[in-house]
């Protein structure tokens, strides 16, 4: 009997491999639903969308010894899941479930488990079946070590850490993601909480009611001021700009301090912060109620002049770096009747 004959598991562990990847996959499973932010799940979603599904698609096709050597497999056991998974997800994009984390996850683990379990049959069929066991003889003999130039040697061992440094590069990378985008979410809602009913037709001091809300993704606790401005305002064609003619500061200003929340792709939206606004308007017209957000600090006002109307002064220019967009606000435009 050959030594490498010797060397070959039996039993169970004759599917060793195949055996430890359906395992992974249902661990990866019981990460994502309890231990979502661990460094385990991080790393084996990596090899479960990277390797996993090429390597039990390729057992399965290819059962013997002599189909493939090592070096394809293994290329193929990559090449071949980063065909499968976009399939997979182009499939889902057709059903009612869609491209999702959990419709994924369960077709992914679905596929491993599936061709994990033919691929064990074909071995167990195969005549000459490969089965990776890694020995230092097995390793030694893949490599053809002891026939090798201590040159050739050198570049090989250089070469398997190039590809270990390789892998850790690319495992930190995907672990440690570059922080996304920061934004604001700032918005108003109706008396109902939803985005209809505005109260844009008043009588003079008759109360209207809004809900405004803030959702902080800035990646760092934030202190947001919210100011509220009664303006009345024409737009100049001729000269091509705003013509403030009333700007009134309106009462319930107010400062709330929002930890950062991460952006919720996958479940429902909720709200972080909402607060109910109530305001009326002592003056007839078409006037327009401007909501400021302002993050840290808040600006300094000019003196208030005798008659409130704050259109001559400097805080004119919020205003029009509100409608320009160099300051993030919210417009409600309401008409006022007698």
């Amino acid at each position: 009997m050959k030594r490498s004959d010797m060397e070959k598991p039996k039993g169970v562990k004759k599917y060793w491999d195949l055996l430890t990847i359906i395992g992974l996959s249902l661990l990866l499973d019981l990460l994502i639903l309890y231990l979502p932010e661990s460094l385990v799940r991080k790393v084996l979603g990596l090899g479960f969308v990277l390797f996993f599904p090429g390597y039990v698609f390729v057992t399965a096709l290819f059962p013997n010894r002599r189909e493939l050597d090592n070096l394809e497999r293994l290329a193929l056991s990559f090449g071949l899941s980063i065909a499968i998974v976009p399939l997979i997800g182009l499939g889902l994009n057709y059903t009612p479930w869609g491209i999702r984390l959990t419709p994924i996850l369960v077709s992914l683990t679905l596929f491993n488990i599936a061709f994990g379990m033919i691929a064990i049959y074909r071995r167990s069929k195969a005549f000459d079946p490969w089965i990776p066991w890694v020995t230092i003889e097995n390793v030694k003999r893949e490599l053809g070590w002891a026939e090798s130039s201590k040159l050739d040697k050198a570049l090989t061992v250089i070469l398997i850490a190039t590809i270990l440094v390789s892998v850790g590069a690319l495992t930190y990378v995907i672990t440690h993601p570059k922080q996304g985008e920061a934004f604001t979410e700032f918005y108003i809602l109706g008396p109902t909480g939803k985005a209809s009913g505005y109260p844009t037709e008043l009588r003079v001091g008759q109360n209207g009611m809004v809900i405004i809300g803030i959702v902080n993704h800035e990646h760092r606790n934030v202190t947001y001021y919210v100011e509220m401005w009664l303006v009345n305002l024409t737009w100049n064609n001729r000269t091509n700009r705003t013509i403030i003619h009333g700007m009134y500061r309106m009462p319930g200003w107010f400062n709330v301090t929002l930890p950062p929340v991460p952006v919720n792709i996958e479940g429902n939206w909720t709200p972080e912060f909402e607060k109910n606004y109530t305001f009326s308007i002592d003056r007839p017209g078409k006037w327009q109620v401007w909501f400021l957000l302002f993050k840290d600090k808040r600006p300094e006002l000019p003196p208030a002049p005798p008659n409130g109307n704050y259109a001559d002064t400097d805080a004119k220019n919020l205003i029009i770096e509100a409608i320009n967009g160099t300051i993030q606000s919210l417009k409600l435009n309401v008409e006022v009747k007698p």
